[in-house]
């Protein structure tokens, strides 16, 4: 499931050695007030014009795991997203998806590889997400997370590279706290999903079929041309816009709904 979610005041206990740049975000959370405005504000004191961080969860030993992601970009985004499975050929998830370190990307890098990349980029561009820095890690839990640093910028320049290369540390810091607040606020909270009801895409209920017939995640990938991690993605937010604990309750549920038939 993928849930975009608002932040709401957290009880968090920051670390006594805080960044200089991340104090605006500890004193809202100890004020008790609206935390987006200052992650935003935070992000463009670090160069940048958008954040996103996502990560994977399994909020009950019962349930199969949740995708969250909180991004300062408008819903419309999201929604845009989410139902072109833009996760697919997102450039930030594909740098991120087997290193560790600081990765830095630009349009311009990925344009003319393929009609879908191209369409990606062109949407991604009309809501200022151009270029940017993102980095992958994993939580005290195991919970693996993406941060994404976005800029309207077409490209870096050789200055503006220089000055992130001086501020990696921040960055780091930011994402790593960030992701804290995102866990206290939200997730242990347990928070509704936002996407709970909402349409399936036809690539979700595709993937669901095949999962019906037996398919592991890895041959459904092959036979797609995606990864078995983006395959394990949608099924996730099949099941979870259908509100069911497991694959299994979602492909009744599917069948039920007359979306597709489970071959006798």
């Amino acid at each position: 499931m993928l849930r975009f979610v608002e932040l709401k005041p957290a009880d968090l206990r920051p670390a006594p050695l805080t960044p200089a740049v991340l104090r605006p975000l500890v004193d809202a959370v100890r004020e008790g007030a609206d935390l987006a405005p200052e992650v935003r504000r935070v992000v463009q004191t670090l160069g940048f014009d958008s954040f996103l961080c996502g990560f994977s969860t399994t909020p009950r030993p019962d349930r199969e795991a949740q995708l969250y992601a909180f991004s300062t970009l408008p819903s419309e985004w999201a929604l845009l997203y989410d139902r072109n499975a833009y996760i697919e050929i997102d450039p930030r998830v594909q740098l991120t998806f087997d290193r560790m370190g600081m990765m830095i990307w630009s349009a311009d890098e990925f344009r003319g590889k393929n009609a879908a990349l191209d369409r990606f980029l062109d949407d991604a561009a009309r809501f200022g997400v151009r270029s940017g820095a993102c980095f992958s890690t994993h939580d005290t839990r195991n919970h693996g997370v993406m941060c994404a640093f976005n800029s309207a910028r077409l490209r870096m320049s050789d200055s503006e590279r220089a000055a992130l290369e001086a501020r990696v540390g921040e960055l780091y810091a930011f994402g790593t706290y960030f992701h804290e607040l995102f866990m206290r606020s939200v997730i242990e909270r347990g928070l509704p999903s936002r996407l709970r009801g909402a349409t399936i895409t036809r690539r979700e209920i595709g993937v669901l079929k095949l999962v019906a017939r037996g398919l592991t995640a890895e041959e459904i990938g092959e036979k797609l041309g995606i990864t078995a991690r983006t395959v394990r993605f949608h099924v996730d937010a099949a099941r979870t816009k259908m509100g069911a604990a497991n694959r299994e309750e979602a492909i009744a549920l599917a069948v039920k709904a007359g979306l597709f038939e489970v071959p006798p």
